[in-house]
């Protein structure tokens, strides 16, 4: 049976690359394997990488039927790229049920999207659905969040052990469950959303470049009742931070704070975002408090939290400025 001939509902799946050529090909041969009975197609957006990725990437996946190779035309992030696909659709345009998304450094098991989707048939009041995620070792990712708050910005950024346990329920970071079900939110290295979630509350907001673009998709699917939920079965290997190059951080970049800043923003307005900023600076006293005691608790990342001061006083005096005009 030809691709052109399954039946049953039809899934795009998108991966995004940007100058990881050789390892988004090798997340693509995994992926066109766990589409593999499913009806669709598979778009590779190149991301304006500008280092020769689209050319490769087209000369390898020409002469496979499943796959398109698109170029963005420019780096807008991570939600932009994955825009780029979502509106390509089908071949033909024309809409899938579903849309995949999966990282460029991340690579589905034979039957994770498979399980994907047959979640989402079987309870169609989830709209998003997102894997289990294991590194090359089988260490199992935590990828399984709650949305943040202002609560959560300060045990975060405290660290400390009464603090965290009153506050045990608001912490972002959910560990990993040992079954099937709802959660706030997941990182977006491999998760499926209904057409119907595109729909009704849109596509990634591009104005967030990197990170808390899948938080806040998660969290306006939430508000319209499309609720998340992780899906153990679905596995899923990833390498992590191979596009971002976070792990080599040095200092943490002025794109996180913009999309920390407008996340807060959009989910509670300009106070919201204040109060978590001041909840996260709370925090981290106490935590310095306690390091004067303890010196062998790891500090922070170098200069965030003076980072995290001005560019709170930037994002408001461009506030004042907009609002004086």
């Amino acid at each position: 049976m030809s691709d052109a001939d399954l039946k049953g509902p039809t899934v795009l799946t998108v991966l995004l690359n940007w100058r990881t050529a050789d390892m988004t090909l090798r997340a693509a041969d995994s992926a066109e394997v766990a589409m593999q009975g499913i009806a669709g197609g598979i778009v590779v957006v190149d991301n304006d990488s500008g280092d020769g990725s689209f050319e490769k990437m087209s000369a390898a996946l020409k002469d496979r039927p499943r796959f398109r190779v698109v170029q963005s035309g420019r780096n807008g992030g991570f939600g932009a790229g994955n825009n780029v696909g979502i509106r390509l659709g089908l071949p033909g345009g024309v809409r899938p049920d579903y849309v995949y998304i999966l990282n460029s450094d991340a690579f589905p098991a034979p039957d994770a999207i498979r399980r994907l989707l047959d979640y989402l048939e079987t309870h169609p009041q989830v709209g998003i659905a997102g894997s289990y995620i294991h590194g090359p070792d089988g260490e199992p990712h935590v990828t399984c969040f709650r949305f943040p708050s202002v609560a959560s910005e300060f045990e975060g950024a405290a660290r400390t052990g009464p603090i965290s346990r009153l506050l045990r329920h608001r912490s972002v970071a959910i560990g990993v469950p040992e079954t099937s079900g709802p959660v706030d939110w997941l990182a977006g290295a491999s998760m499926m959303l209904r057409e119907a979630v595109i729909r009704d509350v849109g596509m990634f907001d591009e104005a967030f470049f990197l990170y808390f673009e899948e938080t806040d998709l998660c969290r306006r699917a939430a508000e319209a009742g499309w609720p998340t939920h992780f899906v153990r079965e679905s596995r899923v290997e990833h390498i992590g931070s191979v596009s971002t190059g976070m792990k080599g951080w040095k200092r943490v970049p002025d794109y996180w704070f913009d999309s920390r800043w407008h996340y807060f923003r959009k989910a509670g307005g300009t106070a919201r975002a204040i109060m978590a900023t001041l909840a996260h600076l709370a925090g981290a006293l106490i935590l310095r408090a306690r390091r004067l005691v303890q010196p062998k608790i790891p500090p922070g990342p170098p200069h965030f939290l003076r980072d995290l001061v001005g560019h709170a006083l930037r994002s408001l005096g461009r506030k004042r400025s907009v609002d004086g005009n």
